[in-house]
């Protein structure tokens, strides 16, 4: 290994390219003895060069990372270093075979690239990643798990190979899959770079579970998505406790329909969207005729069961978007937007034919039968009480004129 010769590039001695190298640079013998070393190698694992001449390489790897048995061809790993003050490092290490004219093996060149900083946010990553409190995973683009915790795993019953078999889509509930693909697109299409979502998972023994999820893209080279980290935070019995409280302060208690507060934010949506030329509101209201008579009869018992009966009818006989509401004791109203006003006569026909019939309950026929009144409105500007009011003042009318003439109520 002269200085001149076949040993310099365009007249330039290779210990000069060697020595200044910024890169730590080593020759080694086939047996893995450093022969030569630039001073970056020096620096980086703090011996001097004389120091480090006639060490072998596996003298200043860490314990764990020596490699048994004789060095065979080039290699890129990852390994520890032991400094010379007892200080661990991380190294990316390219070592390649120096071959003589006849291609036979002569010296190893080693390069070696401090990557401490790197790997310790690495480990620092993985620890906090499999260790949180909460669940987390990393997905690709296409939304299935290729990286979760255990926490995530506890949380949905699933080992962690089912869960890398599966997408996220695999275990939401089909009511709430659509939050999850828009979500996606989102930070795919660079729409958003964070998202929030609440929605149900399906637990491995098929209950639900309401997760709070949080998802963020993480950029690749070219500087668009390349796989995305999300967070999932199990909501737990208080979700379904709010829900079911926010169920109740809308919703009656007895029948599920919506009450007054709910049943005036209806009506005011209601006449909103009359303002775009949307025909017209009609409000039905409908008050049981044999109620009372069937309480001191039968008891309040049966008698609520009939109120239920008569709101499964009136849920039976409107649109999906209509909206049913009890107003408390034997008075409904159904609110709806329809195209003209013979629209509105046919709904309070069906619904007064829908509400004269005989049923049974706990074992007793009764006879179900409600006065039925109605009123409509094509004006955006009505106020909703004019409509209650003149709804209810129909109702009232048609019973007392039923009363008068003798005819059974309706």
């Amino acid at each position: 290994m002269s200085a001149s010769g076949p040993n310099s590039a365009n007249g330039v001695p290779w210990q000069r390219v060697f020595d200044q190298s910024v890169a730590a640079m080593a020759i080694m013998d086939l047996q893995g003895k450093y022969l030569y070393v630039n001073e970056a190698m020096c620096r980086l694992l703090g011996y001097t060069h004389d120091e480090l001449i006639g060490l072998n390489y596996r003298d200043v790897t860490h314990p764990d990372d020596v490699d048994e048995g004789p060095l065979v061809g080039e290699a890129v790993l990852e390994k520890r270093y032991v400094r010379s003050d007892g200080g661990v490092i991380f190294v990316l290490l390219s070592r390649t075979v120096v071959r003589d004219s006849a291609d036979r093996p002569q010296y190893f060149l080693s390069q070696a690239q401090d990557i401490t900083g790197r790997r310790e946010a690495e480990l620092l990553w993985q620890r906090s990643f499999h260790n949180a409190p909460i669940g987390m995973a990393l997905l690709d683009l296409k939304g299935s798990w290729t990286a979760v915790n255990d926490t995530l795993c506890r949380m949905l019953g699933y080992t962690r190979e089912e869960m890398l078999s599966r997408s996220f889509n695999d275990v939401t509930y089909p009511e709430d899959e659509q939050q999850g693909v828009t979500a996606l697109a989102d930070l795919i299409e660079g729409r958003k770079d964070t998202v929030s979502v609440e929605k149900r998972y399906r637990h491995r023994d098929g209950h639900p579970i309401w997760m709070l999820i949080r998802a963020t893209a993480v950029p690749g080279a070219d500087g668009l998505p390349a796989y995305l980290v999300s967070q999932y935070e199990d909501m737990g019995e208080q979700r379904l406790v709010d829900a079911h409280l926010a169920h109740l302060a809308l919703h009656d208690p007895l029948t599920g329909l919506a009450n007054r507060a709910l049943l005036a934010d209806r009506l005011d949506h209601g006449l909103q969207q009359l303002a775009g030329g949307n025909g017209v509101l009609v409000v039905i209201v409908a008050d049981l005729d044999q109620l009372k008579p069937v309480n001191d009869r039968y008891g309040h018992a049966l008698g609520d069961q009939m109120l239920t009966v008569a709101a499964q009818e009136l849920l039976g006989v409107v649109r999906s978007g209509d909206t049913v509401a009890r107003l408390g004791g034997d008075e409904f109203v159904v609110v709806s937007l329809l195209p003209d006003q013979p629209s509105a006569v046919a709904l309070h026909r069906r619904v007064a034919e829908r509400l004269d019939t005989r049923i049974t309950v706990s074992g007793v026929s009764v006879r179900l039968r409600a006065s039925v009144g109605f009123a409509t409105t094509d004006n955006a500007h009505t106020p909703p009480e004019t409509l209650l009011h003149e709804a209810d003042r129909d109702m009232y009318s048609r019973k007392q004129a039923h009363r008068r003439s003798g005819d059974e109520p309706r």
